[in-house]
């Protein structure tokens, strides 16, 4: 069933489809042993595009990262993210992640090695600095971008708040600037003092 990504009972307003979607989903508890899968028969009512423009965005990572690996919550957050960075890949006809040459949970992994005390490899003829640089600019683009193509036309300050506050890339990034501070290797240094994270928001972190 044709259910837009983000209205998994219907569009907005739709009580009677909504209360039947509902009642299906609660008749799959009946089965005998699951878990079951079941196709929906009716098919949902398309919105117009005004109406999706007015869509909240269903990926929600508030408190996503307050335990466990966080390398592991960020590649978690990168694989949900794909729906929104493809669409704005699409709608653009380009992306500017790509500067590092490895794939995205790559990237996350290289990151998250770091705080962990066990730095990855740098990048044949870079330093680790040069390496970090390239690979956070690849996830913070990834997430830039795909939070530009959510309904609800973001300001760049919001998505920027967002970023910092309400993700585990966020927080990766944050506790790779302290790794990178304490670091005896001066292109580490160099990177987390200048370039990983922004001075607005450093300031409003320690307020």
């Amino acid at each position: 069933m044709p259910f837009i990504l983000g209205r998994p009972l219907g569009v907005p307003g739709d009580f009677m489809f909504q209360r039947r979607v509902l009642l299906a989903a609660l008749r799959l508890l009946e089965a005998p042993e699951g878990p079951e899968l079941a196709d929906y028969p009716e098919e949902a009512v398309q919105p117009s595009a005004d109406a999706i423009e007015g869509m909240a965005c269903p990926v929600s990572f508030g408190g996503a990262a307050s335990e466990g690996d966080l390398g592991a919550w960020l590649a978690r957050e990168i694989e949900e993210l794909a729906p929104w960075h493809n669409l704005a890949q699409t709608r653009r006809g380009r992306t500017t992640v790509g500067l590092s040459g490895v794939p995205l949970k790559d990237a996350a992994r290289i990151v998250a090695s770091y705080p962990r005390g066990e730095p990855a490899a740098s990048f044949d003829g870079m330093s680790p600095g040069e390496t970090l640089k390239l690979v956070c600019e690849d996830i913070r683009a990834y997430y830039f971008e795909a939070a530009a193509a959510q309904p609800g036309a973001l300001s760049a300050t919001a998505i920027q708040h967002w970023f910092w506050h309400d993700t585990a890339a966020g927080r990766a990034f944050l506790a790779l600037h302290k790794t990178c501070l304490a670091s005896t290797d001066e292109s580490l240094r160099l990177f987390g003092s200048k370039s990983l994270v922004p001075n607005i928001i450093l300031r409003s972190l320690s307020r």
